[in-house]
């Protein structure tokens, strides 16, 4: 009973079913050569030819299975089958034909010299279509119900990546998308054909060949494509209201990594019609191999991207420190199995403690800090200022004060666009802590720098994943207020930034990026309901929730009494350091710390004592999304 409940019926009767189907063929292949030597006339076949033919007809049979065995013909998932099946076919079939030579030569048998290769060809060819016939019924038969249900689909892009695109929905028997028409901007393609689909036209027939074919979903596959290009081909698509999807980038094509799996849907980083920020890798490949690179609050959205950049960029060691285990062992895992060669050390520690802080940069010696840890959710620091206080403020002195008594070489703090004329705690935490990294690049060897920047595009609870998990669930789509704007970056054009602003850095700037035109909130939640596929007020609405403590309409990124320094880079630039009485700066920190250390119930007219330009807003306010 156990036996056969260990049996797979159905495989049984599937080889079996091969086995009735190889014999046939191989009376069939022993008889064809002779049918086909004497031009398909059998009664024109010598008598001595055929009784030679069928007296050997057994033997071949029982030798053509076991060779069929060997090579695995019966233990093959057709389904599947590809080149190596193809080969074990013609290998099989050509060894069958070999032995039957050797067998009739044996056996004295007369047969003409032609028939031994005929014989193979048709082996061959009947033995293939057998065993590709079910899946070639199969995929018909699947091709025909996707014709009738399937999901309805326009490529943009007729080069290599559109084709290959194509080629995987079109061949694959597991697809339930149907390809209408393309579209590419190349009048010489025009009316043309790839795969049997017609390219109907440019950009300007996107709209009427959607409405003309009832499109569902719209592909651009033109991974070479800048943002201004997808920014307008976007624009085109959100008035059909299909849902959009989109190749990664160009190094999909280059790796060969073009599939329909790499098809995402479209960000609104797509939107935002600037390119992203380009840094000199050779510089950052020179500042940063060879080195040990420590990086607080490693688990986190900037900081993990940052280790995953200087992973690639062969450095000594990367130490990471973040007291969150889950976001470590996270990043821990990635970076092991991405870079099994790297020396990777992760750790478990808050900044706030200042013995085990010294104590790990005294047993790793990293050459470069980034830092990374801090609060940043602004609604949750507005009801906790002592905490945002002692994590952000006195986190980054403790920090500092290990870098500099521990012989590290460059201190890069990850600052934020809130921290100009801050009207949050969150915000006005890290003003102090610019202020703390400026005061210690004057009196030490340490090159002290801070990188600010603005949102980050997808970070931990930035307002992108909260507008695409609210349209998931069907709205409505919360907007504080219609006319509230923000500057938006891309992670790993934050994390660019802060590598390149180490090279540059000397000690005591404030780097600042160009992040372009600011982009409103409101726009981007329309944007995302439209790329979605439904219709904003109709299918999803939006709501207004009114702006919240701490809040700005917007945000910037510079003092006006700061300046601006270029540099190398364009889109890179350096303020001016503001001057402030520094025995002043350190009294006041120190009444601020003793107030936090005994939860002082409103520390903001401290705050405001130390950062003159921070105002108190009562509204709530946001997540920051520069980390």
């Amino acid at each position: 009973m156990n036996f056969f409940r260990r049996v797979n019926v159905q495989l049984l009767q599937r080889r079996a079913a091969l086995v009735i189907l190889d014999i046939m063929t191989v009376c069939i292949a022993s008889i064809a050569p002779l049918w086909i030597r004497f031009e398909l006339n059998y009664k024109d076949i010598p008598d001595v030819y055929l009784t030679s033919a069928w007296n050997f007809m057994a033997v071949n049979v029982v030798m053509t299975l076991v060779i069929f065995y060997l090579f695995r013909l019966y233990h093959s998932l057709w389904a599947f089958a590809g080149t190596a099946e193809v080969q074990n076919i013609l290998a099989a079939c050509v060894l069958s034909a070999i032995v039957d030579f050797v067998g009739m030569k044996v056996m004295d048998y007369p047969i003409p010299r032609s028939y031994y290769f005929t014989y193979a060809l048709v082996l061959t060819g009947i033995t293939t279509l057998v065993r590709f016939s079910y899946r070639i019924m199969r995929g018909m038969r699947h091709k025909a119900q996707n014709r009738k249900n399937g999901t309805r689909v326009m490529i943009i892009g007729a080069g290599d990546a559109g084709n290959t695109v194509i080629k995987e929905i079109t061949n694959s028997s597991y697809s339930t998308m149907v390809i209408k028409c393309i579209i590419d901007d190349d009048e010489g393609k025009w009316g043309r054909f790839i795969q049997g689909i017609k390219i109907v036209g440019g950009r300007d027939k996107i709209v009427e060949y959607a409405a003309l074919y009832g499109i569902d979903e719209i592909f651009i596959a033109i991974p070479s494509a800048n943002r201004a290009t997808m920014k307008a081909l976007v624009e085109i698509c959100k008035e059909t209201s299909c849902k959009l999807r989109t190749l990664p980038g160009i190094y999909q094509l280059v790796n060969g990594e073009v599939n329909v799996s790499k098809l995402r849907d479209v960000d609104v980083e797509d939107l935002l019609g600037r390119d992203p920020i380009k840094v000199d890798m050779e510089s950052i490949l020179n500042y940063v191999k060879g080195k040990v690179i420590m990086v607080t609050g490693g688990g986190g959205s900037i900081g993990s991207e940052l280790c995953r950049q200087i992973a690639g960029h062969q450095p000594k060691r990367i130490v990471i420190v973040d007291i969150y285990e889950n976001n470590a062992y996270d990043i821990q895992q990635e970076l092991k199995q991405k870079y099994p060669q790297l020396d990777l050390v992760v750790l478990i520690a808050s900044v706030r403690n200042t013995n085990r802080i010294n104590s790990i940069m005294k047993e790793y010696h990293p050459d470069i800090i980034y830092h990374a840890a801090a609060h940043k959710h602004v609604p949750l620091m507005e009801v906790s200022p002592n905490e945002a206080i002692k994590n952000n403020v006195f986190g980054t002195w403790k920090t500092a004060q290990a870098a500099v008594q521990n012989g590290v070489k460059k201190f890069v703090l990850i600052s934020t666009d809130k921290a100009v004329n801050p009207t949050n705690i969150m915000g006005a935490s890290k003003r102090i802590c610019e202020m703390i990294i400026q005061t210690y690049n004057r009196h030490y060897d340490t090159e002290f720098v801070a990188v600010r920047f603005g949102n980050v595009l997808g970070s931990n609870g930035s307002v992108i994943p909260l507008f695409k998990n609210q349209i998931a669930a069907g709205g409505p789509v919360t907007v504080t207020h219609p006319d509230i704007i923000r500057y938006f970056m891309t992670i790993p054009e934050a994390v660019s930034l802060v590598l390149q602003a180490g090279v540059y850095a000397r000690g005591g700037e404030i780097f600042v990026l160009d992040m372009g035109e600011p982009v409103k909130i409101l726009d981007l939640a329309k944007n995302l309901i439209k790329l979605s596929g439904y219709k904003v007020d109709e299918d999803i609405r939006i709501e207004f929730t009114g702006l919240r403590p701490g809040e700005k309409l917007y945000e910037e990124l510079l003092m006006s009494e700061e300046g601006l320094i270029d540099t190398e880079n364009k889109l890179i630039h350096i303020g001016r350091p503001i001057e402030f009485d520094e025995m002043q700066f350190y009294v006041q920190l120190n009444n601020l710390k003793h107030a936090v250390e005994n939860e002082c119930e409103d520390v903001r007219p401290l705050i405001q004592e130390i950062v003159p330009t921070y105002v108190p807003r009562t509204g709530a306010g946001e997540k920051d999304d520069s980390q």
